[in-house]
Parts: C-alpha cells; structure tokens; sequence
C-alpha cells in the first residue's frame, strides 16, 4: 500500500439500463456474504479521476465512460475498521502489511452511466463476485454505502437533461420509447409520451435517422442519436 496514497480513496456507482429498469454493479467480498460498491484507492503518481477509470476499466472492460463526481463522504460514523479487518481476514490477506486500510478514509463518490449488454464485470481479489442488481429492490449494503447510492441517484436525476446521461444507457441509435424509457427508469416515475416528445426534440440535441422497420411500415418509429456537439465525454 506504500504506492498508494493513505486516507484517500473512491467508490463509484455504475449504472446500467436493462430495457425498462435501473441496476447498479454490487461486490460481494469473500466468504462474508457482504455486498458494496466497487471502489479503489489513488497512486501517489495518478490523478484522481485516472484512478476511477483505472478502477472501472478493470470491473467493466470497458474504456471510455461517462464519469461525473458528485459528492465526498468523509463522517466519522462511516469508518468501521472491524468490518474491514473481517474482509481482510477472509481473503487471507495479512493486515501487518493492508494495515492502512482499517484506518480512516475519506471517499470521493462517482457515478458511472454504461451500456448494460457490453459488460463482463470481473471481480477483484477481495471479492468472490461482482453482479447487476436493481437500484429500486437494493439489498443491505456495507460501510454506509446506501446512502452513496441514494446520492448518486438523486445527482444523476438533477442531471439528466443537463449532462445528456442517456448517451451512455442506449445504443448510438435508439428510438424515443427506449430515450423514455431511461428518463423513467432514473426518475422512477411514468412520463407522458407526447409531452416527452415534444420537450426532447425542442433541446435540439437529437439528430433523426431512419426508421426501425419490424412491423407495420407505419407503425416503424424513428431512430434518433444524440448530436456530437451536445456532448463531451467527461475524462
């Protein structure tokens, strides 16, 4: 741990979209049962946000991701040196020589917005798996993480049109109902269809295409992208 430096690290809640529902990745440590989000910690040598892509690149596979820090977490009641001593000891690892990580941290959150069909999450060697579970039925979460991911959420809603989070839920082509979709899955609420319409395409950041034909021609909805210059990829 002597290349790392001590007392900061990251947790970052990744957020994928199944078709209709918000999920995020979980690690379940070893042989403990116990679930948390994915984390890390900084080189001495590395940037912070360089970390954080470090870290997700190993989980998801994946390169260029949208990224946005949104809250640090630094109150006493979050440190719990005793659960960290267990996941330690359960993955035969010596805390003579991990000793920094029953110390304090103060955490720096980021949310992740990826395409859930291109991830094959791999776990790190604290964990025996890292899965997909749905933001709305979360299980119990250790070190307080909870109430990350609430943060998160409600940063992510407070965004939504402003940082066009939906680029990276949805293929580079995707109808209006799958644009809708996502809106409601992370506003956990129903939106009217033609209201929604009608706002989205006054933004002027979509760019229609041709029509997704699977049926009745006409019926076939148009396919939309977002305009490059609506967007930069925060890295």
């Amino acid at each position: 741990m002597e290349n790392y430096l001590p007392h900061i690290a990251y947790d970052s809640v990744i957020f994928g979209f199944s078709g209709e529902r918000l999920k995020i990745l979980l690690l379940e440590y070893h042989n403990t049962g116990w679930l948390a989000l994915p984390g890390g910690f900084v080189k001495q040598d590395e940037n912070l946000d360089d970390a954080v892509h470090r870290g997700l690149q190993e989980r998801t596979g994946l390169d260029k991701i949208y990224l946005e820090q949104f809250h640090t977490f630094g109150n006493v009641n979050r440190h719990q040196p005793e659960v960290m001593k267990t996941i330690l000891e359960a993955s035969a690892f010596s805390l003579t020589e991990y000793a920094l990580l029953l110390d304090r941290f103060i955490s720096v959150g980021y949310y992740a917005l990826i395409d859930y069909e291109k991830v094959k999450p791999q776990p790190d060697a604290l964990s025996d798996s890292i899965d997909w579970y749905f933001v709305d039925e979360l299980p119990p979460l250790i070190f307080k993480h909870e109430e990350i991911v609430q943060k998160a959420l409600a940063s992510l809603q407070f965004n939504l049109d402003r940082k066009l989070v939906g680029m990276n839920l949805l293929p580079s082509k995707f109808t209006m109902k799958e644009l809708q979709q996502v809106y409601e899955a992370i506003l956990g609420e129903k939106l009217r269809r033609t209201t929604f319409q009608r706002k989205m395409l006054s933004l002027g950041i979509l760019e229609r295409h041709e029509k997704r034909f699977n049926g009745k021609a006409h019926k076939a909805p148009y396919l939309y992208s977002f305009r490059a210059s609506s967007f930069a990829i925060d890295r």
